[in-house]
């Protein structure tokens, strides 16, 4: 059976971890579609089994989450209703983020509703090691969600609640609307004022929009199945978490190159992309 060289392997995973889509990582590598999806459905699940097994016991202290949009085939409104909970149509994205070390230690993707808001919060609670203090916007879904993965009480947590003029229409109709102010609401435990926000976490929407082509708004890049969505998710996080420099971190750290996972003491070194491929190839030969 022919099988991509690591060098190949490298070379299309950095492609799509720097944005770009399958047609056009197709021209760049001259590897044929086919092969470079069928290396996403082979790479994704490796990327992820990593990322849950090595994000347990969590030094995080002060977590932001959000959920990001997305669409699987086609938007919500223009989906036949014989079509729906197939998993096309709209998908969100849930992530969490932590605001010292930048790391994101878990995501969920599925609709924007209760029960992915608890199976997301499950997931968070799992993973931490301390006691820590959250923020999130003011969607209600999460209310429950928290209380019932970390108990009442079990976390220091706030809503901030955005407060938005109104909408634009005509040729501004794409910008977002202006934001006249904010509203920190208490939910339960002591969180600090000081620290109830979610810009880090809403900055990392803007990472993912630009370094996940499915993501780009205004675009024919969308996924066309779900399964495809969900393993570009989880290269992505891996590429964000072990292997690209943050900024931020590195410039605290002397111009040391560091990435989340490094800050979060989850990894020893800045990744390769050429060592995320042996995590495959490893997996390959059993």
């Amino acid at each position: 059976m022919n099988r991509l060289s690591a060098e190949r392997r490298t070379a299309i995973l950095a492609a799509l971890c720097e944005g770009a889509s399958i047609n056009a990582t197709a021209r760049q590598t001259g590897a044929s579609k086919v092969t470079i999806l069928k290396l996403l459905s082979e790479v994704g699940p490796v990327c992820l089994d990593y990322q849950r097994m090595v994000m347990v016991d969590l030094p995080c202290r002060l977590l932001q989450c959000d959920e990001i949009w997305g669409f699987v085939q086609c938007k919500q409104a223009r989906l036949e209703i014989d079509e729906r909970g197939r998993g096309r149509g709209d998908v969100w994205v849930w992530v969490a983020m932590d605001a010292e070390s930048k790391l994101v230690p878990c995501w969920h993707i599925g609709g924007r509703d209760a029960g992915a808001a608890y199976l997301f919060m499950e997931d968070l609670a799992s993973r931490l090691a301390n006691r820590v203090q959250l923020t999130t916007d003011g969607h209600k879904a999460y209310l429950g969600a928290v209380e019932g993965a970390f108990g009442w009480n079990g976390v220091d947590y706030a809503m901030l609640q955005k407060l938005y003029g109104p909408s634009f229409d005509g040729e501004n109709r794409y910008s977002p609307p202006q934001v006249i102010g904010v509203r920190a609401d208490w939910v339960m435990g002591k969180p600090e004022l000081d620290h109830v926000s979610t810009s880090y976490v809403e900055r990392q929407n803007l990472t993912m929009r630009m370094n996940i082509r499915r993501l780009t708004r205004l675009t024919n890049g969308h996924s066309k199945k779900l399964e495809n969505h969900g393993h570009a998710i989880a290269l992505h996080y891996m590429y964000y978490n072990f292997c690209r420099k943050h900024e931020t971190l590195t410039k605290a750290k002397g111009g040391v190159h560091t990435t989340p996972a490094m800050a979060a003491g989850v990894a020893d070194h800045a990744w390769r992309l050429s060592e995320v491929v042996a995590l495959l190839e490893a997996k390959e030969r059993g």
